[in-house]
């Protein structure tokens, strides 16, 4: 799963490290997402404005030519356009691999509206057992003990990124939302969400938790923002995870509190001789 990651580039950053080109005015948030500067996030949490990449909108009615990728502002946890309250996202922050394309609340935004999500690191947390043992976390979905899991051990926090300093792009799909009691000249009656796509861990990373987000390398990019890609290729796409790029670091548990927000979650810290130094 992902349930918290950084990004601290602002959005020249981010529009220099993604090829994508200053834009001008804002659009109408009826037909798409604004763009708004947010300060630099070290713990992003569900809820939270996150800046996403899509691929070329329509530019016009016209001629039907499309326009480059661009940045957008959007807030974590998707709300499906038929939702009734738009609370439902803190319950859609992630998006399963091997089931998206059936699930109702995702299958129409995977089909076609799919964007990147920059992040210096997602982060993810492996449990340590009352007799000190690390186990890999498990996911409600396929662990009936996961609750009874979680509750008894401890949590040993880690940070995964490039190994250059470079963001990740981590898959997503995104919503818009019409809020039934907002006016229709309200800007704030249009919501746009996001999920994180997930997928089980590759080997290396499972030995803290079974799923990870699906990462995406610069030469999918394309592949998966295009709305014309086909099933058989997102799901290449999908299991394409770059893991011998990564750099896979313990960090503070100060992490496990979203109070806490600063450059220092992102540090490494002594490992505590379970081996896992060694794996990249």
């Amino acid at each position: 799963m992902c349930g918290r990651y950084a990004q601290s580039r602002n959005v020249h950053q981010l529009q220099l490290a993604f090829g994508l080109p200053e834009q001008g005015e804002q659009t109408d948030p009826r037909s798409w997402p604004p763009l708004e500067e947010i300060g630099a996030d070290y713990n992003i949490s569900p809820g939270s404005a996150v800046h996403a990449v899509l691929g070329p909108p329509p530019q016009g009615a016209q001629d039907g030519a499309s326009g480059p990728r661009s940045l957008h502002t959007m807030r974590w946890g998707l709300v499906p356009s038929w939702a009734k309250d738009r609370n439902i996202g803190y319950k859609m922050i992630n998006a399963r691999a091997e089931t998206i394309a059936e699930k109702p609340a995702f299958r129409a935004a995977f089909r076609h509206r799919r964007c990147l999500l920059p992040a210096d690191a997602y982060y993810e947390w492996q449990l340590i057992g009352r007799d000190g043992r690390a186990e890999a976390s498990t996911s409600p979905v396929t662990d009936s003990e996961h609750k009874k899991r979680k509750a008894r051990s401890a949590k040993k926090p880690y940070a995964v990124r490039y190994q250059q300093d470079r963001p990740l792009a981590l898959a997503g799909i995104f919503e818009r939302w019409r809020d039934p009691e907002a006016a229709d000249d309200d800007p704030a009656a249009w919501l746009w969400t996001v999920a994180v796509v997930t997928t089980a861990a590759v080997p290396g990373l499972d030995f803290i938790h079974e799923r990870m987000p699906v990462v995406l390398p610069e030469e999918d990019w394309a592949a998966w923002l295009d709305p014309g890609t086909g099933p058989a290729e997102l799901a290449h796409v999908m299991g394409d995870t770059p893991v011998d790029r990564f750099s896979v670091d313990q960090v503070s548990a100060q992490v496990n509190s979203v109070k806490n927000n600063d450059p220092s979650l992102l540090e490494p810290v002594a490992h505590e001789g379970d081996g896992t130094e060694t794996l990249f």
